[in-house]
């Protein structure tokens, strides 16, 4: 017989309890949702599970990967009963690299698992419905992400790695193809690892974007490169060939090393406008499904000879230069005075006269001249961040408000919470319209139209 202590009776209980909460680690669950992180969700001892790899109407087998006291997180190890949304990701890289969170999923499927969400998203978070839900607005669903940024680090053998981040981690996934990627670009990728190799120790990044004919690279580096470094650029740029424009920038510089006769631009191709950029400029990374979007905006705020417009998060003027080709009197304003500068001389490119502007101010923050600038508009346009315009729609007073207002979101939740502000000033929540920029990927715009 064996007496046991006090000390060995807790330790021997501190192991049943690692025991069984091993045996809890691995489990069967009934999907029944969908978040907008791409996850599926289920309930399990009165919580909500987020389940990663997972799609509704799924039986999975699955390991938790966190607990918490409100709602545990999970992975799908084994797919016991498929959903027939289900299929098998085409990239090679795709169970690695973070650059996709959506392949698994056939994309008629997507778009309506994505509308899904926006949808409860406005139900659950402002308690609105639409009085219209719009068809969703879709494009390509390969090879149509024509800007962004490559992450670039070395391995512990010091050979350079490009690409996106990891699934769940800070550490670079080095791809030899991305199906996302224009093809052209994605062709270039084991070139750019080869290439770039003397830069390993510098390298940080590849901000990259495709405009016409031409694609620029912009080197984000730790440090100025030497001499010799900068001779391994200008032979990248002459093996790419003279379509591409190969710059580097360190801290708030940047320099060309190789520069054609034309820069970057795109076409707003039902207004006839051409909007030259920089590779460091915003601009939407899917430009056939932006042209679309914008034509929606539009048509959704409906502008006429003499109307006053605001359009607010502006940018180089993606929606101010459409809207103003109806005669109304069009302000654009932006935070960034790049971005303003460059608007105006798209303005200007266009053809545009005295009836639009543009202005520069601090849109997280209201009050004084800037604020009546919507105030007393009969129309606007809010185009926001990801955070939303909390500020902007709580702002507007109940004795002068434009008339119609069209905001176009990346952020479901933030445009919940902005819509129930806008309905509890009056406004009736009449459209609503999902816009798939960016397939293969959880992310998801909205447009939607409010009136007084």
């Amino acid at each position: 017989m064996v007496l046991l202590n006090k000390r060995g009776e807790m330790a021997i209980a501190a192991v049943q309890r690692e025991v069984s909460a091993a045996a809890e680690m691995v489990f069967e669950a009934e999907i029944t949702g969908f978040d907008s992180t791409g996850r599926g969700v289920a309930r399990r001892n009165g919580k909500a599970v987020f389940v990663g790899n997972a799609l509704p109407g799924e039986r999975v087998r699955c390991r938790m990967t966190r607990a918490d006291r409100r709602f545990d997180e999970a992975e799908a190890v084994e797919i016991l009963r498929p959903s027939s949304f289900r299929q098998t990701p085409p990239c090679p890289h795709y169970e690695e690299c973070g650059g996709c969170s959506m392949q698994h999923i056939r994309f008629e499927a997507q778009v309506a698992l994505k509308q899904r969400v926006v949808e409860e998203q406005f139900a659950r978070i402002g308690g609105l419905r639409p009085q219209q839900m719009l068809a969703p607005v879709y494009g390509a669903a390969w090879h149509y992400r024509e800007r962004g940024r490559l992450g670039a680090e070395t391995d512990g053998r010091g050979r350079l790695k490009i690409g996106f981040r990891a699934k769940k981690s800070n550490r670079i996934a080095a791809v030899q193809s991305c199906k996302v990627l224009p093809s052209h670009l994605s062709d270039a990728l084991p070139l750019l690892q080869t290439a770039l190799q003397p830069l390993a120790d510098v390298l940080r990044g590849i901000a990259f974007a495709v405009g016409g004919r031409r694609t620029a690279l912009c080197l984000l580096t730790d440090k100025r490169p030497s001499e010799k470094q900068r001779g391994v650029l200008r032979n990248l740029s002459q093996e790419l060939g003279g379509d591409w424009l190969i710059s580097w920038q360190y801290g708030v510089g940047e320099e060309m090393l190789y520069e054609g006769q034309d820069g970057l631009s795109y076409r707003l191709a039902d207004f006839d406008i051409e909007m030259p950029f920089c590779v460091g400029d915003f601009t939407q990374a899917n430009a056939a499904v932006n042209n679309i979007m914008v034509r929606r905006a539009v048509d959704m705020l409906d502008p006429a000879h003499g109307d006053k417009i605001a359009d607010l998060f502006c940018g180089l003027g993606n929606f101010t230069l459409p809207l103003a080709q109806s005669g109304a009197q069009v302000v654009g304003v932006e935070g960034s005075p790049a971005l303003v500068r460059r608007a105006a001389g798209n303005a200007r490119l266009n053809g545009f006269g005295g009836n639009v502007s543009f202005e520069v101010a601090n849109l997280f923050k209201t009050g004084g001249r800037q604020s009546r600038i919507w105030q007393n508009a009969d129309k606007l346009l809010i185009d926001p961040p990801r955070a939303g315009a909390y500020e902007i729609v709580k702002s507007l007073g109940l004795s002068r408000q434009p008339d119609r207002i069209v905001y176009v979101s990346c952020n479901p939740a933030t445009f919940a919470r902005d819509a129930a502000v806008l309905v509890d000033k009056g406004y009736k929540f009449k459209l609503l319209g999902l816009v798939n920029l960016f397939p293969q990927t959880e992310h998801v715009e909205s447009v939607g139209c409010f009136e007084r």
